[in-house]
């Protein structure tokens, strides 16, 4: 993960931002921190949402429909996203949320339970970004898997190769958000494009089955280039993948925004639809 000394600490090699932290400190995410020359997730096996949900909340589509998921989330995210729709896990670090501890077998575990009373496909991790903290991802993705059932993965996708690889064998499903059509919309929320397309395309070449969300906000990405480009880039990895165009309402720093029109997501909707088999509008 090339995560190794810099000139003032430790430097983080989980996504592009490439935090160099001096002992102690917490990195952009609010998740890893330098501890004793390197950097570590210190939201490892923090616990701060668990809930049984439908796959299509994830939201996938085509990936069993009709069975439920144990969801998991921790705190921290590399984004700043400013229609954050989870500000409450993910722009907070350990000091300003309710944590449980559990281990990854601990969660399978939990896992298998629940699948026996209830129904359950495995674990899904989301709710913040799960790939700050992508060992513990890693940890609890081989317990899951060596009882019998799937992991998935519901992410931003901002993270550097190595993580990806070292992560996509282990993934049975994700939906990977694609935000906007260019770099210029990631200095917005402050994320690193060709990282992204490059997730997408390292998760869909594994096996894994991957499905890509864009949320339409107003004045950002609702132009009808905008979506057409990114479903170009998403129909370059495969036509086959699900496109889900959402729309937005208003949350976090953009509270006092106006929600996008639906008839403007069934538009973009229905130019996607041009370039993909299968799309889909969410949100209305």
């Amino acid at each position: 993960m090339n995560e190794g000394n810099g000139e003032l600490g430790a430097v983080c090699g989980v996504c592009p931002r490439h935090c160099n932290l001096a002992e102690g400190s917490i990195g952009f995410c609010r998740a890893r921190k330098a501890e004793g020359g390197r950097v570590v997730a210190a939201n490892y096996g923090r616990i701060t949402s668990l809930a049984l949900d439908p796959i299509e909340k994830k939201p996938l589509a085509f990936f069993h429909p009709g069975e439920n998921v144990l969801s998991v989330g921790s705190f921290g995210c590399n984004l700043r996203c400013p229609f954050c729709q989870n500000d409450s896990i993910s722009q907070h670090g350990e000091d300003g949320v309710a944590c449980q501890v559990a281990t990854p077998g601990e969660l399978a575990d939990l896992a298998l339970r629940v699948r026996r009373e209830r129904g359950n496909l495995g674990l899904a991790y989301t709710y913040n970004e799960p790939l700050v903290g992508w060992e513990f991802v890693r940890d609890c993705a081989r317990e899951v898997r060596s009882r019998g059932m799937l992991n998935v993965l519901v992410s931003n996708g901002c993270a550097e190769a190595a993580v990806v690889e070292e992560l996509a064998p282990l993934v049975d499903a994700a939906n990977i958000d694609l935000k906007g059509p260019s770099q210029e919309y990631y200095d917005w929320v402050g994320g690193d494009f060709a990282a992204v397309c490059r997730t997408i395309t390292t998760l869909h070449a594994a096996g894994c089955h991957v499905e890509v969300t864009t949320l339409v906000v107003p004045g950002r990405n609702d132009k009808e280039e905008d979506i057409g480009e990114i479903a170009d880039f998403v129909a370059s990895v495969s036509p086959e993948i699900p496109l889900h165009v959402t729309r937005f309402f208003p949350r976090f720093r953009m509270s006092d925004a106006q929600p996008t029109p639906p008839a403007t997501v069934r538009r973009l909707a229905e130019i996607a639809g041009r370039r993909l088999k299968r799309v889909l509008v969410g949100n209305l």
